[in-house]
């Protein structure tokens, strides 16, 4: 592949070690808890570029190996795509404390060529002990998939790796860390190619140096939002969002990524357009237990009459190629007016079946039926230590926002097209996120934060509703559901 041209040992800018909780614990007027937990603050924006709304980080997603946990985010959100770069913040000691800065090389402002940054998602090699962040680069005419690697733990990062080129979107990095998998050390990127859709894969076997062909899954799978993860034996598993039709699918390979099967029907999506403008889509989240079993979580309306709202929803598979009927997440009754969407699912990957512990982080509104000036956005957490099969009561970590608070695109007002959580093995769900406050005059105030020593993952006696108890799944009642726009 083709790595930039400026020096590829080039370090990121750092900050100090945050310690002390900062910004902190907010009334709830509504929703799952009395009141907020403490957040600790961990990155904020720096820069002044013309182009962007400053003061914003917004897309998190979030990865945890051992004790060292890595988040990726857009710092400076850019109202027709991208942001100025992409900030990291890092724990080595379990979210004790954590360490942020900016990717180099990647856009102006940080050394590169690229006018603005997208999409950025984390990754851990363990065979070759990398660190990769996975982004798009956008400049005139597309972007393209770049891979920024870490060889110090996350604490400071190279130039990135060009990974693939084009009109590219919903890039996503996963890494094979099975000691036993005879694809030990493969690295997979998933993106889309905006002209049609159509889904592309690439393997590294260097961790993440060079980048093999794309290829395309058996029969040419179309869709966006792909998460691609790996079972103990190899397989990789690719859930996505069809854009042809309103369903969520999934695609494998089972040699290393030399090629793509078929794709497969995991379940229909049936959605409702959230209330006020807001950025929003039923794009899949994805996890894997120590097992094999895969958890997929989006957001979707078919328990309640009517389609009037969301609730969040999981399809589990436990032999790669069926899934079971998805089950409701019981956050609250199906009679309530709350609307939820844009889950993040994570798995104690310690833990399987019937054990696994599962932690969910979500945003929501209290009442569905509310305006651009009227809706309250919250982000809350729910937990699970035997597979799903039951739910501890929310717990709300932020809000209420008001969604002028937020930046805006050409899509709506914008917290991010996904989240993510990390559950450490044997411990807490850590979720890194954009909570905003009242901006000043023009300038907004929405940095990443995490809640203060994590979230615990206790579970509890809320039962789901339509457990999995086989792996099959309907395409009933489906309706259509608009494809996301790029970047």
């Amino acid at each position: 592949m083709h790595p930039l041209t400026s020096s590829p040992h080039r370090r990121s800018l750092r900050t100090a070690l945050i310690a002390a909780p900062v910004v902190a614990v907010l009334l709830l007027t509504g929703g799952p808890a009395a009141a907020n937990v403490p957040v600790t603050q961990v990155s904020n924006d720096p820069f002044t570029d013309a182009q962007a709304q400053h003061q914003t980080e917004v897309e998190p997603d979030t990865f945890a190996f051992g004790a060292t946990i890595v988040s990726a985010f857009q710092v400076g959100r850019v109202a027709g795509g991208g942001s100025s770069n992409i900030g990291w913040a890092t724990s080595t000691n379990g979210g004790a404390t954590w360490t942020n800065g900016f990717l180099p090389g990647i856009t102006t402002v940080g050394g590169g060529t690229y006018t603005a940054a997208s999409d950025p998602v984390v990754a851990f090699d363990a065979q070759d002990n990398v660190w990769m962040i996975s982004s798009l680069g956008i400049r005139s005419g597309g972007a393209d998939v770049l891979t920024s690697r870490s060889t110090n733990g996350g604490l400071t990062w190279g130039n990135p790796v060009v990974t693939a080129t084009g009109d590219l979107d919903k890039n996503w990095i996963v890494c094979d860390n099975t000691a036993s998998s005879p694809f030990f050390g493969n690295c997979y990127t998933q993106y889309d190619i905006v002209s049609g859709n159509q889904i592309r894969m690439r393997t590294s076997t260097n961790g993440g140096l060079t980048w093999g062909a794309a290829l395309a899954s058996g029969g040419g799978a179309t869709g966006l939002g792909g998460q691609p993860v790996v079972r103990p034996n190899g397989t990789v598993i690719v859930p996505y969002r069809a854009t042809n039709a309103a369903q969520i699918r999934s695609f494998r390979s089972i040699d290393g990524g030399a090629s793509w099967r078929a794709t497969v029907l995991v379940s229909s999506i049936s959605h409702h357009t959230v209330a006020g403008g807001l950025r929003e889509s039923p794009l899949p989240s994805a996890e894997i237990d120590s097992a094999g079993t895969v958890y997929v979580a989006w957001a979707d309306c078919r328990f309640r009459g009517g389609c009037t709202r969301n609730d969040i929803i999981v399809s589990e598979s436990t032999s790669e190629t069926t899934w079971a009927a998805p089950y409701r997440v019981p956050i609250d009754p199906t009679a309530s007016t709350v609307e939820h969407f844009a889950p993040g699912i994570g798995v104690d990957r310690s833990t399987a079946g019937g054990s696994a512990r599962i932690g969910l982080t979500y945003y929501s509104y209290p009442n569905s039926a509310c305006t651009a000036a009227t809706c309250q956005l919250n982000v809350a957490f729910i937990s699970s230590t035997n597979g799903g099969t039951s739910w501890s009561a929310p717990t709300q970590i932020a809000g209420p926002m008001t969604l002028s608070w937020l930046p805006n695109t050409t899509q709506g007002r914008m917290f991010g097209d996904y989240i993510s959580t990390s559950v450490l093995n044997g411990g807490n769900a850590w979720t890194v996120i954009p909570v905003a406050t009242v901006p000043t005059g023009s300038t907004f105030h929405v940095p990443m934060v995490v809640p203060t020593g994590g979230m615990a993952v206790t579970g509890g006696a809320l039962r789901a509703t339509g457990e999995p108890a086989t792996d099959s799944a309907t395409d009933a009642g489906a309706t259509a559901v608009a494809p996301a726009t790029a970047n």
